[in-house]
């Protein structure tokens, strides 16, 4: 599975001491193992430090940019590196740049090589979307990458695995989505293991796949961060779904403008007609502190925030609204069920 993903820069040809380091979603060099990037510089080079990362193929690039500017980026063959307890795979553009991938330690980088060279390049040079001069182009080049190469990994790789113990039954992928701290990836933890961390604050920072296997049939969570900075990405993992799953926290009504502005720009600027919706009101139990169950004041609740979000506009998807508290467990399994109804 897919961990990490990085890139080094030089910002001096011949200094491999003074380097730009760019990852995701956590940093590579920890404070513990400062000498993790020349190891991989080292490691990439056959252990050759003296010249400039992939001098060869630098001269190839030469030689190529003078023909044609339709490809400018020179992708190198995938290197295979084991350094301590990380297992890379790295690939160098140009002579000039290296990036890495990051697996769990049993994986096989070489199950990656196709989709790791054709990405770099489709990204590169057919939709030349980074020119490694801005940092936050670059920053959305890795992003993407990371989100094409896990999306392979485990839809292709890790889904044939359990799909072979699970052979009969529905399949079934959904697209969780919503601003930050709407309680996300606390959802999809109570789901998985039934455990929710009181303690658990800290907003995520990467697309999280997670499978789950129900008598209904097996289906996959997509959970994409909702920070402002990763949101228009959601609609690199949101291809393919088999249903929408769209999160408010009903207990921040500041928010609601942010959240109501982020869901219709997704849906406005994309064609959905057709695809079944399922609409969270998480929290709940922050608003409704008598008793969950009080069917009079929910109903009220769900009114008001159907109108507020518009949601009624939805004329071409099937769609429900349900509220739910993933602290108390409320409606968890409920949500699970109407998931394949709705499907």
């Amino acid at each position: 599975m897919l961990s990490k993903i990085f890139l080094l820069k030089r910002k001096k040809s011949n200094d491999l001491t003074n380097l730009d380091i760019y990852s995701y979603p956590e940093d590579i060099d920890k404070k513990d193992n400062k000498d993790i990037v020349l190891k991989i510089i080292q490691g990439h080079d056959q252990e050759s430090l003296e010249n400039n990362c992939c001098d060869n193929l630098k001269s190839e690039h030469v030689v190529k940019s003078t023909q044609t500017t339709s490809h400018p980026f020179v992708i190198g063959n995938p290197v295979s590196q084991l350094i301590g307890d990380q297992n890379l795979y790295t690939i160098c553009i140009n002579g000039e740049l290296l990036i890495g991938l990051v697996f769990e330690k049993e994986d096989n980088p070489y199950d990656y090589r196709e989709i790791f060279v054709d990405m770099s390049n489709e990204l590169l040079n057919i939709e030349k979307c980074c020119s490694f001069k801005d940092d936050i182009a670059i920053e959305n080049f890795l992003i993407t990458l990371f989100i094409d190469i896990k999306r392979f990994g485990d839809e292709t790789l890790e889904k044939a695995h359990d799909v072979s113990f699970h052979p009969s039954g529905l399949f079934t992928k959904v697209f969780l989505f919503g601003i930050d701290e709407v309680g996300k990836s606390s959802f999809t933890r109570r789901i998985k293991t039934g455990k929710f961390n009181d303690n658990f604050f800290t907003p995520s920072k990467r697309f999280n796949i997670e499978y789950i296997q129900r008598k209904n049939g097996l289906f996959s969570i997509w959970t994409v961060p909702g920070q402002a900075f990763f949101r228009d990405r959601w609609l690199r993992g949101l291809q393919d779904s088999n249903i929408l799953v769209f999160m408010i926290d009903v207990a921040n009504q500041l928010r609601f403008e942010e959240s109501k502005t982020e869901f219709w720009k997704l849906f406005n600027q994309n064609e959905f007609k057709g695809v079944s919706l399922l609409i969270l009101g998480n929290k709940i139990d922050l608003i409704n502190h008598n008793n969950s169950n009080n069917d009079e004041q929910l109903k009220r609740t769900e009114k008001e925030i159907i109108d507020f979000f518009e949601f009624d506009s939805l004329q071409h998807n099937n769609w429900e609204f349900v509220f739910t508290s993933v602290k108390t467990s409320y409606n968890i399994e409920k949500v699970v069920n109407t998931i394949f109804t709705l499907v």
